[in-house]
């Protein structure tokens, strides 16, 4: 049976590139992986941010477009989990964030995890979650936070839906998740149900809160774009197009990113998937020790890198 190993990356959106760049380097200590455009509106920059190495799994990255602020509501990714070490680093982040001026919350157990809720200066909705050291850590040596308490990876990412039974049916019955648990919100007012794919724990899972008296989301600034799920290999991303093609499910065929293999579809209450190939990765075009430092562009596009470069706002 096909299965996806774990959450890939998520994609989100910024109004402000250069403020963005600040921020997850220079407050979240994330190294900034590939500074290229979205492949499909090459007047934006998509950067991407992760761990030292790159790692699939641990890519948060952003959509420059000057969009107004998201309008929140269900149909959405609504808070995006980044994975750290123990309660010290969580003091550790709740001290930095106060003192740095992030909006943020306190240290609370959540799912019998420790957490710690914030946002981005544009209302990004982040939870730091313990995951006990659970993994390979590949901390960056230029972060200016200590690698131990640097961010791991990403997950859980947490979705906010009207119909749950619609979106259980696609997570369970065509991309193989695994209903584990439930659990009380932190405010008690709703349940959020646990769905796990590969072996399970905070990289590879999806909480998900059915909520039928919101309005839908509006997408915009701090807002998320998509999330994507990891498939290990080549072969097992074509068994997925074939997957999605035989049950019916519309979707974009099959995309090449260079970095990564895409295919993207929507679940039923409207929220973006993509399935992505955890190779050939960041350093397909650039050396290891120098990810991110210069314009990366794929191959499609370097005949127009002036054309490009022209059109993009310094990040400096």
């Amino acid at each position: 049976m096909l299965n996806l190993t774990g959450i890939h990356h998520l994609t989100a959106i910024s109004a402000h590139a250069k403020e963005n760049l600040a921020f997850y380097t220079g407050v979240l200590g994330m190294r900034l992986v590939k500074k290229t455009v979205n492949q499909d509106d090459v007047s934006a920059y998509h950067l991407f941010y992760a761990d030292g190495k790159a790692s699939p799994g641990s890519d948060l990255t952003f959509f420059d477009w000057p969009a107004a602020r998201e309008h929140r509501g269900t149909r959405s990714v609504s808070r995006t989990g980044l994975r750290v070490d123990g309660e010290k680093t969580l003091r550790f982040w709740r001290d930095r964030f106060v003192k740095l001026g992030v909006h943020t919350g306190s240290v609370t157990e959540v799912d019998s995890r420790l957490t710690l809720p914030f946002e981005d200066f544009e209302g990004q909705r982040f939870v730091l979650v313990d995951d006990s050291g659970i993994g390979q850590s590949n901390p960056w040596e230029k972060s200016p936070v200590p690698a131990e308490h640097q961010i791991r990876g990403l997950g859980p990412i947490v979705l906010n839906v009207p119909d749950l039974p619609r979106t259980e049916r696609v997570l369970l019955d065509v991309m193989n998740m695994r209903r584990v648990r439930d659990y009380a919100s932190p405010d008690s007012e709703h349940h959020i149900n646990v769905y796990e794919m590969g072996d399970g724990g905070p990289a590879a899972e999806i909480h998900v809160i059915a909520q039928k008296d919101l309005p839908a989301a509006t997408q915009g600034a701090g807002g998320v774009h998509h999330v994507a799920f990891r498939t290990p290999d080549e072969a097992q991303y074509h068994a997925w197009t074939a997957r999605l093609n035989e049950i019916g499910i519309h979707n974009s065929g099959e995309i090449d990113r260079f970095y990564f293999q895409s295919l993207y579809f929507r679940e039923p209450n409207g929220i973006l998937f993509e399935i992505a190939t955890d190779g050939p990765g960041f350093h397909a075009d650039e050396p290891m020790d120098k990810l991110g430092e210069h314009l990366a562009l794929p191959p499609f596009l370097e005949p127009r890198r002036a054309e490009i470069e022209a059109g993009l706002k310094p990040l400096a």
